[in-house]
């Protein structure tokens, strides 16, 4: 199958690698290159269809390990990776890149709501240095004087202004957008079907009919059309032999003839997809789930004003009003907390929710890394009052925060600060 490497592209990253190969006097050669734009326009496929193109071999790296439970083990990571790359290069005589994918992914930070770790920092701190010092990268732990060669590194993402803005500065990182125009599309997408008898006007009509959509579409189309042969496939075998007919078989593997790849068909089958595409971006559930729980929510009406009664001694002592609920309003005199807070915890727990309680120092607080302080879910309202008041009592001069839990899916549906530092609730 001949894909189609953008020339654009093509000229991008060979004037990028080339370039960080040649000592040219007097110039600074950025040594990152971070290719970035819109999910599912074929960046990393690219890259490798150049690769392939130039003869230059890549050691890879996933922005999903660029996280641990141990910290340092990602920067460490990515230290070790570029060493076997500089040696890679001095054995082999080649060429060799360290590609970093979906870097923003690992490394970035999208809100607030994302963790800004020990590793995120590191990865960062890591990264400007080998950009800065690419002959010279140490392992941690040990140190080794022989200057190493350098390595182009060639980083992928979606957005990144959610990295460290330090790193993406000229100097250490090259961007490049990356945002086929339609010669592209029809480039990339006649690859696609160039084994499927699609003429070059069947590619435009099939690239200008869904003009949205990313490369990565028209790819699972041409996946897509191979169902009805899959789906007859499983019936004529029978459901329940599926896996002994395909997984270690003595017939080998099963032989389908080629599919309907005619026009009207794709565009059948587009069309299906978009609809699909549609009905998850109307549903937004958890739009719709967050609404109604704010929209149920009740704040607690204001406490009615103590009434008094003489005592034995001719005094007046004050006596907590009922209104039809005497222990709830007992309780409310009784606890430290707010009756804003108590209504909260009240409000989640009736919906079937549960409850948790978070707490951070000043200086995490501004990176959001969180601590738990509770090791098991909360279900009872005295509970949750009792061990609120315990958090907030031991964790004084820190920053407490209320979190309601659906234990279903999974998910946070409530989080509010209920003490600062500085003592207010």
């Amino acid at each position: 199958m001949g894909y189609y490497i953008s020339p654009r592209f093509l000229d991008k990253l060979a004037v990028h690698i080339t370039k960080n190969f040649l000592d040219i006097p007097g110039i600074r050669v950025p040594l990152i290159l971070g290719i970035h734009g819109r999910k599912g326009e074929g960046k990393s496929f690219q890259c490798e269809l150049v690769f392939e193109r130039m003869g230059i071999e890549a050691t890879l790296l996933s922005g999903g390990e660029l996280e641990s439970p141990d910290a340092g083990d990602p920067a460490r990571l990515i230290r070790l990776r570029y060493r076997e790359t500089a040696e890679l290069i001095r054995v082999r005589g080649k060429m060799c890149v360290l590609m970093i994918n979906d870097l923003d992914a690992g490394a970035g930070r999208f809100d607030e709501g994302t963790q800004y770790t020990v590793n995120t920092q590191l990865v960062n701190a890591t990264l400007m240095n080998i950009a800065d010092n690419p002959t010279d990268v140490q392992l941690p732990g040990s140190y080794d004087a022989t200057p190493i060669h350098r390595v182009p590194i060639i980083v992928t993402g979606n957005d990144f202004s959610t990295l460290y803005a330090p790193l993406i500065r000229d100097g250490r990182m090259e961007k490049f957008y990356w945002d086929p125009d339609r010669n592209d599309k029809v480039g990339i997408v006649g690859g696609i079907f160039s084994e499927d008898g699609l003429s070059q006007r069947d590619v435009e009509q099939l690239v200008d009919t869904f003009p949205n959509q990313s490369v990565d579409f028209f790819s699972a189309m041409r996946s897509r059309i191979y169902d009805e042969q899959i789906r007859q496939f499983i019936y004529d075998v029978g459901i329940e032999h599926v896996s002994r007919r395909i997984v270690n078989s003595v017939e080998g593997p099963p032989q389908f003839r080629k599919p309907d790849f005619s026009l009207s068909h794709l565009l059948e089958t587009g069309q299906l997809m978009v609809g699909e595409q549609k009905r998850v971006d109307d549903s937004r559930l958890v739009t719709e789930y967050n609404t109604r729980m704010r929209s149920n929510y009740q704040p607690a009406p204001p406490p009615a004003a103590p009434t008094y009664q003489p005592s034995t001694n001719g005094s007046t002592q004050p006596v907590a009003p009922t209104n039809g609920h005497g222990h709830q309003q007992q309780q409310r005199l009784n606890t430290k907390l707010s009756l804003e807070t108590i209504e909260q915890v009240r409000q989640i727990l009736s919906q079937g929710y549960r409850i948790g309680i978070e707490y951070v120092d000043e200086r995490r607080f501004r990176t959001g890394s969180w601590t738990s302080g509770i090791t098991s879910p909360i279900t009872a309202e005295d509970d949750a009052i009792s061990t609120i008041e315990s958090c907030l009592g031991e964790h004084g001069n820190e920053y407490v925060r209320l979190v309601g839990i659906d234990p279903n899916a999974k998910r946070r549906v409530v989080e509010t600060i209920i003490q600062r530092p500085n003592g207010k609730r």
